[in-house]
């Protein structure tokens, strides 16, 4: 994966490589805006294919405020330059989906919530498994991994199988015993039905809060061992909204798509030069 990387931004020659040349240098890696670190496995096998060496001065997981030398990189020059963008678009996605999810596992805390906050498959091509690693330092869920991972009955698949309880039978046969179904429902009605057709886990899709806990009650009335998630259009502000009684699990797209990253630099270091850049006055 780090190979496809490195020859995405290189795909030939190296034409500022060849300007700075293979004197061995040490550079600084600095962290510029408030975040949760997360990426740093991805950030070493970077350099390590550079032949470089990272020595971290920072845990995984650490939540860090600006400006501050987190890790210091000591290799070729050329190198160096090389793995350095790669690296930090690699750092602050990691960085910025993991301090999204830490700021919503506080939120679960504080309420006192047990279910699971989880993400969801609408992730980057190419680029999932950092962003459910990134998941996972901030202390929420991954959710399924991909199609293989779990049976997800979506409207397209129920309106081409005809109907939830067609759908839910197929899957089972297809899944066996080993995989678990879930069914993404529009009306508490077709919740009923999909459990009531033996699937595991009910998707309450684009249910506002008031419309929760009524459905809630009633699926769990039939069916206490049903897992319940809730999905669709929430985000950090209106998660507390949902995180109740009845609901098993609460998943959303912003964990990994539109979050904020964290701004990270890689600085050589030079006597007399400030590597935190500073802007110009």
């Amino acid at each position: 994966m780090v190979r496809e990387w490195l020859k995405e931004d290189t795909p030939n020659f190296d034409y500022g490589g060849f300007v700075v040349g293979e004197k061995e240098e040490t550079a600084l890696l600095l962290i510029k805006s408030p975040g949760v670190v997360a990426g740093k496995p991805f950030f070493d096998a970077i350099f390590k294919e550079l032949d470089c060496v990272v020595s971290w001065e920072c845990e995984e997981g650490d939540f860090l405020e600006p400006i501050q030398c987190i890790a210091i990189v000591t290799g070729k020059v050329r190198q160096l330059l090389l793995g350095e963008r790669v690296a930090l678009n690699c750092l602050s996605r990691a960085s910025g989906i993991a301090s999204l999810a830490r700021q919503l596992a506080k939120i679960k805390e504080a309420k006192g919530w047990k279910g699971e906050i989880a993400g969801t498959r609408k992730t980057t091509p190419g680029f999932r498994l950092v962003e459910k690693y990134a998941l996972l330092v901030g202390s929420v869920s991954t959710h399924r991994h991909d199609l293989s991972s779990m049976i997800m009955l979506k409207d397209n698949h129920i309106w081409t199988s005809g109907s939830i309880t067609q759908a839910v039978k197929d899957a089972k046969i297809v899944g066996g015993f080993s995989l678990k179904v879930e069914v993404e429902c529009r009306s508490t009605e077709e919740a009923l039905e999909a459990a009531e057709a033996g699937c595991d886990i009910v998707m309450l899709d684009n249910f506002s809060p008031a419309a929760i806990p009524d459905a809630t009650k009633r699926i769990k009335a039939s069916y206490p061992n049903i897992l319940i998630e809730a999905s669709g259009g929430i985000n950090e502000e209106t998660i507390q909204q949902y995180l109740v009684p009845g609901v098993d699990i609460v998943s959303l797209s912003r964990l990994t798509q539109g979050y904020d990253v964290v701004d990270f630099s890689l600085k050589i270091q030079k006597n007399g030069v400030d590597p935190r850049n500073l802007p110009v006055k």
